[in-house]
């Protein structure tokens, strides 16, 4: 590798905006091209929103998934052969399965981002089969790492809290009314915003019943659901006056400023990128105990923490901040101020060192 970059593969299922997706198109922004040259390669298809972004970074993007989809591993196999990688970072379970199966000796480092138990259990049994083959892990929380610690011990684990890439994201009494007005909310409403996929995870049902509780006190209230999924029509029919479905959305940074408070109401998480803009966007947030959330959250200082599955307790938490704007204010500035600590560049610096790390073996 004298004289020229390590070529590096980035490998994941989709490229759709999902939080893990989205970390692959901040991490590239700051890649140092004069030390890795980095590729990506997806295996579905039709979830493609983020190649313009890729594209836009500099970094080539090879899809595998075209028909028929099954042979996306052959395909992934040709393009190592041809392509001669240094490493390959694998990022979800099923692809990083293939490619620690695929003949040849390589590189592989893989990032978690999730707890185990989230995952199937073929792919649970898939990945714990073959994830000694792993060089080297990255996990996105301290939580995600427990979960890893408990299979294989030592010193291959390196926990690296990404961040946030909102460039020059707008903010301010401008950037609010516009917020508002693009999503068609009353300026005097108070709003409260999610972002993420519709699904069983995000447990958004949960949201809506303790939303549908919040407005019984503060009937100006409304709920924006960001985010598209299999449960939306679902979602849909429990959601009563006051929710507005915004679909998936490319501008969230410039959503962020119509909102007054953030929530997740996920039953899983790793360390959600959404929660990250959110607190840069100086929002309290209302988001469950689960995954890597109370890592960067503090109860009662950057917002609340809640159980999951409880919708009372989600609906006492946002009428307290609800009935009370100057503790919002206090809130969103805490959570302004931690946010200073969410360093994307700094993440892919410390994803650099374990490349060095694992090249130099």
């Amino acid at each position: 590798m004298t004289g020229r970059p390590a070529r590096v593969l980035w490998l994941a299922k989709g490229l759709g905006r999902g939080g893990a997706e989205q970390l692959l198109v901040n991490c590239a922004r700051h890649a140092d091209r004069s030390r890795y040259a980095i590729e990506v390669a997806y295996v579905l298809p039709h979830k493609d929103a983020l190649v313009p972004a890729l594209a836009a970074a500099g970094v080539p993007v090879h899809c595998l998934g075209a028909a028929p989809a099954r042979r996306w591993p052959l395909r992934l196999r040709a393009l190592l052969a041809e392509r001669r990688y240094d490493l390959v970072h694998t990022h979800m379970p099923v692809p990083a399965v293939a490619a620690r199966l695929l003949p040849g000796r390589r590189k592989l480092v893989h990032t978690e981002h999730n707890l185990w138990e989230r995952y199937r259990l073929p792919t649970r049994w898939a990945n714990a089969l073959t994830y000694g083959r792993n060089d080297a892990v990255i996990a996105v929380s301290h939580a995600v790492a427990a979960g890893i610690e408990r299979r294989r011990p030592g010193d291959w684990l390196t926990v690296v809290h990404h961040g946030p890439d909102l460039g020059d994201a707008p903010s301010g009494p401008a950037a609010r009314r516009a917020a508002r007005a693009g999503l068609g909310l009353p300026e005097d409403a108070l709003v409260i915003g999610t972002v993420g996929n519709l699904t069983a995870k995000k447990d958004q049902a949960t949201l809506l019943a303790a939303f549908a509780l919040l407005r019984r006190e503060h009937p100006n209230s409304r709920l924006v659901l960001v985010g598209s999924g299999p449960l939306e029509a679902q979602l849909r029919e429990r959601a009563g006056e006051g929710v507005l479905f915004a679909g998936s959305r490319g501008d969230v940074p410039a959503l962020l400023p119509g909102l007054d408070v953030f929530c997740l109401s996920s039953r899983q998480e790793g360390l959600p990128v959404a929660l990250m803009e959110a607190m840069t966007s100086g929002l309290p947030s209302v988001v469950t105990r689960v995954g890597g959330m109370p890592e960067v959250l503090d109860d009662g200082v950057e917002g609340r923490l809640v159980p999951p599955g409880d919708p009372a307790e989600l609906a006492t938490a946002l009428k307290e901040l609800a009935a009370d704007p100057g503790l919002r204010a206090r809130m969103g500035a805490a959570a302004r101020e931690r946010s200073k600590s969410f360093d994307v560049a700094g993440a892919q610096r410390a994803i650099e060192r374990v490349y060095a790390r694992v090249l130099a073996r």
